[in-house]
């Protein structure tokens, strides 16, 4: 097995126990390992989310184009599966795209392989509803994030909740998926780096 396929079989053995072997082993033959570079796209918007992918390394951003602008909706890192979870779902044209940020590998299976292994299995059943629930309480807490908090809460919050993507994602996709310009978000570091206030 090569070393992407490892670490997903590793991490559904330490994340969902509930998992058999045989669940696992009835995957294997679909896994698709996929060295993604450094601005690649996985998906435009216009096309249909065919594959849901776990990162085995490597960080990607989401987002869509409004009035010209783009917006960072989402950042997926290692040991997440990433799609854009609506149009995988629903197999029509989605609105996001998908485009990594650094050099990444991917392990990835299709969207009628899924189907297959909820009719063939109740804990990959059980798996799905996970990942479900996952992608709605995703969806919630970025909304109420923006309906309940001002920039200088969300940059908090991210911080706490992902500390590690400022050393990975550039200043102006952060401040995008913060909802602010740049230099605001430029602002609100300095004045927290002297211990100040907004």
């Amino acid at each position: 097995m090569m070393a992407g396929i490892l670490d997903l079989k590793s991490w559904l053995e330490h994340n969902h126990p509930f998992l058999e072997e045989s669940d696992i082993e009835f995957f294997r033959p679909f896994l698709v390992e996929k060295g993604i570079d450094r601005d690649d796209y996985v998906l435009k918007a216009g096309e249909r989310c065919r594959e849901l992918s776990f990162i085995a390394t490597g960080v990607f951003r989401m987002f869509c184009i409004l009035d010209g602008k783009e917006v960072n909706i989402h950042f997926f890192t290692e040991h997440e599966f990433m799609a854009d979870f609506g149009c995988f779902l629903s197999q029509s044209p989605g609105r996001y795209y998908i485009q990594a940020l650094e050099k990444a590998q991917l392990v990835s299976f299709g969207h009628d392989i899924l189907s297959q292994a909820y009719d063939r299995s109740k804990n990959w059943e059980r798996l799905g509803r996970l990942m479900a629930e996952r992608f709605a309480c995703m969806v919630t807490d970025r909304l109420e994030k923006f309906l309940f908090m001002d920039g200088m809460e969300r940059y908090l919050c991210l911080l706490r909740e992902n500390p590690g993507i400022f050393d990975r994602v550039p200043l102006y996709h952060l401040a995008s998926y913060l909802g602010m310009e740049r230099e605001t978000l430029s602002r609100i570091r300095q004045r927290l780096s002297k211990g100040g206030r907004m």
